[in-house]
């Protein structure tokens, strides 16, 4: 091993070593956000329990047709919720490199 490369080594896992820490300590920070659970409207507490009841069913016992109607059903209530929610939405994506 020469000098040159043991030299970019030691950089490399220097600057690892500095990096890593400091990316860790920002995403371990809590990150606030507004729960759809807490709100108040009486509709989308209704539909949030009709999302539970679709993820409690046995889906190996209902034919294909249902788990269509089932998944369009979803989407629907999911296209609704935003739009009863007020559509403000928290990026917490980090993008690293």
């Amino acid at each position: 091993m020469t000098v040159k490369k043991f030299l970019h080594m030691t950089s490399l896992i220097m600057l690892i070593s500095i990096a890593l820490p400091a990316s860790s300590a920002i995403l371990s920070e809590p990150v606030k956000t507004t729960s759809a659970t807490n709100t108040e409207n009486p509709r989308a507490q209704a539909l949030l329990e009709r999302l539970n009841n679709i993820k409690e069913i046995d889906k190996s016992e209902i034919t294909r047709l249902e788990r269509k109607s089932l998944r369009k059903e979803v989407r629907e209530i999911k296209k609704e919720m935003k739009e009863v929610s007020g559509g403000v939405y928290l990026s917490v994506g980090v993008s690293s490199l």
